[in-house]
């Protein structure tokens, strides 16, 4: 890999800032940025915006055109490896072949085996190719969909509110609201880059949420879904009256409920809902990232099976004390230090009057 200079880098940089322009809209796809540059001049840009239509790098070349130039032997930044099989649309390498692009920049390599391989077709054909420019912030970009590809699973994200005590809600339940308002918009922009909200029967019981995108913009709601033992959603729960819903029970479901929701068994072996089983449900589906708004039981429950990727915190400025309501409802408690869940931070800030931490969740020693 070569030395990137300064204004390399800058081209990337806007690449993947023209591939979060499908930040909520690309799922099941990647997000994708591009651009297109010719004696240090920017002659076109694209960005993939949903599955089945132009991928960034088709978006790009037909911007060139509209702008009445030509891509013969331009750079072309793409932020991941161009993909080389017919899917929903045709392979983007041939696209870039046949545009006479001289030069291609990729933030990362494919890690799907069936649409990879566009960088070594390329670089038969005589393209130089070089690889790896803000490879880190490529990968953040699609987190999600990388783990999926590759592991099978999707990127879980709990987020929670909670006073500075970490405490969720008081003894009795009530939590309206821990958080300001300007806290309460920013948890609706990551609902919206999610494909599904996950959610237990006992936050259903006890808030009666919506679980829908309502203070950004979207043109798609994500998926519900609702852990359930005893498939007992009540009918009339506000979440089942718009949007697709999905329950997940370890029982042949208690209730019947309307077209929109549905339902599915995957009992574990003690009896309760097979959660490792219900991700892998979830990424055969083709979601990517999976946003929980739960109570401390579940959180609990995913943490200790080891499938919380990231915790996304709004801390507010107040103390509520004992006995409210914690984060995590752990299965058993620590014996010793050492157990302890180990964090990141990845970033923090303040929102409104609130702070907002990201963290990821370590390997336990």
């Amino acid at each position: 890999m070569s030395a990137f200079d300064d204004r390399e880098r800058g081209h990337m940089l806007r690449a993947l800032e023209l591939a979060k322009r499908g930040l909520f809209t690309t799922t099941p796809n990647p997000r994708v940025g591009c651009v297109i540059v010719r004696d240090g001049r920017v002659i076109g840009e694209g960005w993939h915006e949903r599955a089945g239509e132009a991928h960034a790098e088709v978006r790009a070349l037909a911007d060139v055109r509209a702008r009445g130039e030509s891509a013969r032997g331009a750079t072309l930044f793409v932020t991941l490896e161009p993909c080389n099989h017919f899917g929903r649309t045709p392979p983007c390498a041939e696209a870039v072949l046949a545009a006479g692009i001289g030069r291609v920049v990729i933030g990362m390599r494919d890690p799907d085996s069936l649409a990879a391989g566009g960088a070594d077709r390329l670089s038969a054909a005589g393209v130089a190719v070089e690889c790896g420019l803000l490879e880190d912030e490529a990968r953040e970009l699609n987190i999600g969909w990388i783990r999926r590809v590759r592991e099978g699973r999707p990127w879980v994200r709990v987020k929670i509110a909670a006073s500075l005590d970490g405490r969720t809600a008081l003894d009795d339940g009530a939590s309206r609201w821990i958080t300001g308002a300007e806290a309460r918009a920013d948890g609706h922009r990551w609902r919206a880059r999610a494909c599904a909200i996950l959610t237990g029967i006992g936050t259903v019981r006890q808030d009666d949420p919506e679980l829908t995108v309502r203070a950004v913009e979207t043109p798609r709601q994500p998926l519900k879904v609702v852990v359930d033992r005893h498939g007992e959603l009540p009918a009339k729960a506000r979440l089942v009256g718009s949007g697709r819903v999905l329950v997940v029970s370890a029982e042949a479901p208690r209730n019947a409920w309307p077209a929109n929701v549905e339902s599915v068994r995957l009992p574990g072996p003690d009896g309760r809902v097979d959660l490792q089983a219900m991700l892998r449900l979830l990424a055969e589906r083709e979601l990517n990232e999976i946003h929980v708004e739960a109570g401390a039981k579940l959180n609990g429950a995913l943490l200790a099976a080891g499938l919380v990727d990231e915790l996304l915190l709004y801390l507010a400025p107040c103390i509520l004390g004992d006995p409210a309501r914690g984060m995590f409802a752990l299965p058993s408690a620590l014996g010793q230090l050492a157990a302890r869940v180990p964090l990141s931070i990845r970033d923090q800030e303040r929102i409104g009057e609130d702070w907002r931490v990201v963290a990821r969740v370590g390997a336990r020693s």
